[in-house]
């Protein structure tokens, strides 16, 4: 058997990713023959089917499931290898990063890394790509797409990690909510209004998720959205009340009517957020230097975005 074609390496990826030999011609920007072509030189290859149809759709073969996770790492391994140099000067480099991050870490993190970028860096650009519409989940696989990956600890990322910061979550209401004028507020005070919610997932349960299930109480989900960062504009003008993350809070009372109540230190849920990168990264000058730009740019957060609380204070739904 001969050796397979390294060329056709990105194509096989995209197919056993897409499933599919028009959308993947589309994704190569490749014409259907030629894709067609190189599906046809892989099943030689492998002698296997590869893709195999199953309806309407198609579906990989056993040997095609067993292959995706080495073509992952050997794409990985090509990628790395072509990028990397003997060392790196952020002064002249031109060099393109792109970062996975959810819509709350990136609306945080852009500001003041573009400053320090301008500083010593002009000529760098670091692309923010969201972590749920990509599909990226903190596999070994994804950091074939990405150089460095910021998300939440606790959910089983993979790779290398370094913390970066930690935030905590509140409440937050339009500035007109008649929670406002409560002279005491708990818990279970917050079920009883219709709340605004951030989905991850299936199955993904956040701090602010965790704090009512632990203890029973179901919360009356009127409005659902992708991520934290449209929350508060949400809120505005409602009746409804959303838990998010106190900096992204504080942020969206530049621009926004709204008052942010805060949780009581025995209730408090936080959320702490870290970087993560491939372990065959963490030596390489280039990397080495995003991360110690993205570290300094987290190191400011607190003092850049401080929030202006509510006097009430939201205890547990116990405390007497």
């Amino acid at each position: 058997m001969k050796n397979l074609d390294l060329n056709l390496l990105p194509q096989l990826q995209v197919l056993l990713e897409l499933r599919n030999v028009s959308r993947a011609a589309e994704r190569l920007q490749l014409s259907q023959p030629a894709t067609s072509a190189a599906m046809a030189r892989l099943r030689r290859h492998f002698d296997d089917e590869l893709l195999v149809r199953t309806g309407r759709s198609y579906a990989l073969t056993p040997f095609a499931q067993a292959l995706v996770p080495l073509v992952d790492e050997a794409m990985l391994h090509i990628q790395r290898a072509t990028r990397v140099r003997s060392g790196f000067d952020a002064a002249t480099s031109e060099r393109e990063f792109v970062i996975a991050a959810s819509d709350y870490a990136a609306a945080l993190i852009v500001g003041p890394l573009r400053g320090i970028l301008q500083e010593g860096a002009p000529k760098v650009s670091v692309d923010f790509v969201p972590t749920a519409a990509t599909g990226i989940q903190g596999r070994m696989a994804d950091y074939s797409k990405i150089d460095l990956l910021v998300g939440p600890t606790g959910y089983h990322m993979q790779g290398a990690t370094k913390q970066l910061f930690r935030d905590s979550f509140v409440a937050v209401v339009d500035a007109g909510n008649p929670l406002l004028h409560q002279p005491r507020l708990t818990l279970e005070d917050l079920t009883t209004v219709p709340h605004a919610v951030g989905y991850f997932g299936e199955g993904i349960s956040t701090p602010a998720d965790k704090l009512f299930e632990a203890r029973a109480l179901k919360r009356r989900v009127a409005a659902a959205v992708a991520g934290f960062l449209s929350l508060p504009l949400l809120v505005e003008g409602t009746d409804l009340v959303a838990l998010v993350p106190r900096m992204l809070a504080s942020r969206a009372q530049r621009g926004a009517d709204i008052a942010v109540l805060e949780f009581s230190q025995e209730i408090e849920a936080s959320l702490v957020e870290a970087m993560y990168w491939h372990p065959s990264q963490t030596e390489d000058p280039a990397s080495v230097w995003l991360r110690s730009v993205v570290q300094r740019a987290c190191s400011r957060l607190h003092e850049l975005f401080p929030v202006a609380a509510h006097p009430i204070t939201i205890h547990d739904a116990d405390t007497t």
